[in-house]
């Protein structure tokens, strides 16, 4: 989901009372599968699938195949023997997903030879949803724009005034410089972005934005955007990123890169496996160098290895994201709006699974990954608010945060300095709006267009390098002992760590200015 913190939390982001995310969760082997284990493999090593049901809920399945292609070719006629329809394969990283009535198709397909791990995407059956959208965090009023209008000087967007967090992380200065490169994009997988914004427009890749959400990439033109009713999470987000520097609205971190959409959440919020994979495929065959990742994926806030489902969905998204990262793309994630030390010996999860009847569970969030942002490679980012501390929702860990970055906080835990007056980050919003959000939802775009100007600096930089300068050049930022966000007295967090990496920082806050002139 979201990190926000309505409903469900798809997308890492806060609405106005910062209403948090909920925790991770370790599920007891076998909860999450949704099938009976019945199936006995054969003596060929395929699956017993005589008279196969199809009256179960219908469910959506990830089917992870070992080996080549003749392999997969055989698991194939597998799954359609045990009552499985292919949706859509991505042979390059041997990842099938498949939709089946069959209540017993996951350990049934799990027992055929050739299939490293299956599992069940969600537990709620596959059907048409109700949208029940992300409430907008808080619109700017016209007498803000006109203040900040007044203010701005000839070289800022009317709206720059507004946006603390681009000094934060010296990206005005960095503009000075350079705004980015045209031949670099940032894909936002995401809820959608609307590309006819006039901040976005001038600076929005067709080419590398799909729709993902069946799992399988539709490039209908426009079919990228949010619905009238969805969420306006992705646009947002999108803003912050490479909002143009055009005399209009707001800039972003990269404003000279290209931006792109690949929507991935449902009308009903939920950002399911088979949908992120393809999000990321899309990204690695289409020239991206850089995703934002501002949620985790559903329904379970932590995939635990011991569940045969849940440590499919790992193993999907896994070899997803590695393969973007070697088609040359920097990914970078929210780590969650939870107030969790997510390098904690154990943490209580009450939300999982967050598409039918939550449980509470007891997980180890080293076993249990919040996914894509704790994944091998992928670039985990906490928040910061406009005092420069960790925002008071922000996930945080020792040897779990990587760097850190402006996704603002409540303005009366953190106000900003004049002429800023709210303490969440300002960004674009559909139909040609702009609002007001924060989470780590808002701290990650800030990282991504931080890669994104790295990445126009050195083009060509391997994702390795982009990463390593990202921490090289970030500003070391000691541990804030004792943190108390709200001043009642009561210790909030404790960091641990060195100036040079902590738990709430990671390597320190991006740096945008050093990104552009080392």
């Amino acid at each position: 989901m979201a990190h926000p913190g309505s409903r469900r939390r798809r997308v890492i982001a806060l609405p106005a009372g910062l209403a948090l995310t909920a925790s991770l969760g370790f599920l007891p082997a076998g909860a999450a599968t949704a099938a009976p284990a019945t199936a006995a493999p054969a003596a060929d090593g395929q699956a017993a699938v005589k008279a196969v049901s199809t009256d179960g809920p219908k469910l959506s399945y990830v089917v992870n195949v070992k080996g080549g292609h003749g392999v997969a070719k055989s698991v194939k006629k597998a799954i359609a023997a045990a009552g499985g329809t292919i949706v859509t394969s991505y042979d390059r990283i041997g990842v099938i997903v498949v939709h089946s009535q069959n209540p017993a198709f996951g350990p049934t397909i799990r027992a055929v030879k050739g299939v490293e791990s299956a599992g069940a995407t969600r537990t709620a059956p596959i059907s048409a949803v109700q949208d029940t959208a992300i409430d907008s965090e808080r619109p700017l009023t016209s007498q803000e724009a006109a203040a900040a209008a007044r203010v701005a000087d000839g070289g800022q967007d009317p709206l720059e005034p507004l946006q603390w967090s681009l000094p934060a992380i010296k990206a005005d200065k960095a503009h000075e410089r350079t705004l980015g490169s045209k031949k670099v994009t940032v894909a936002v997988i995401d809820t959608g972005v609307d590309d006819t914004h006039p901040d976005l427009a001038p600076n929005f890749d067709t080419r590398a934005s799909a729709n993902c959400v069946t799992g399988k990439a539709d490039t209908t033109p426009g079919s990228w955007r949010p619905g009238p009713t969805e969420s306006d999470h992705g646009t947002h987000v999108a803003g912050t990123i490479a909002a143009a520097k055009n005399g209009v609205g707001v800039t972003g971190v990269a404003p000279g890169v290209k931006v792109s959409g690949i929507k991935v959440s449902n009308p009903d919020g939920f950002f399911y496996t088979e949908a992120v994979v393809c999000g990321f495929m899309w990204a690695a065959e289409n020239g991206v160098e850089v995703t934002n990742n501002s949620y985790y994926v559903d329904p379970w806030l932590f995939n635990c290895r011991n569940d045969a489902d849940q440590a499919a969905l790992v193993e999907s998204l896994a070899r997803a994201t590695r393969y973007a990262e070697r088609k040359g793309a920097v990914n970078v994630a929210a780590a969650g709006n939870s107030r969790m030390d997510l390098a904690a010996d154990e943490l209580t999860d009450t939300t999982s699974p967050n598409d039918t009847t939550a449980v509470t569970r007891k997980v180890d969030p080293s076993q249990c990954l919040d996914i894509p942002t704790q994944l091998p490679g992928v670039v985990t980012t906490s928040s910061l608010g406009a005092k420069g501390l960790k925002s008071s929702f922000s996930n945080y860990g020792d040897d779990v945060i990587d760097i850190s970055a402006p996704g603002g906080d409540a303005t009366r835990y953190q106000t900003p300095e004049g002429p800023a007056v709210d303490g969440r980050i300002l960004s674009t919003l559909p139909n040609g709006g702009y609002g007001y959000k924060a989470g780590t939802s808002m701290a990650s775009p800030h990282v991504a267009g931080v890669a994104a100007l790295i990445k126009s600096k050195h083009p060509n930089a391997s994702p390795a390098l982009v990463k390593n300068l990202l921490a090289a050049q970030a500003d070391d930022r000691e541990c804030t002992n004792p943190y108390d966000y709200n001043g009642d007295g009561v210790v909030d967090a404790v960091c641990e760590g060195d100036v040079r990496k902590n738990g709430f920082y990671g390597e320190g806050v991006t740096d945008a200015l050093d990104a552009v002139r080392r």
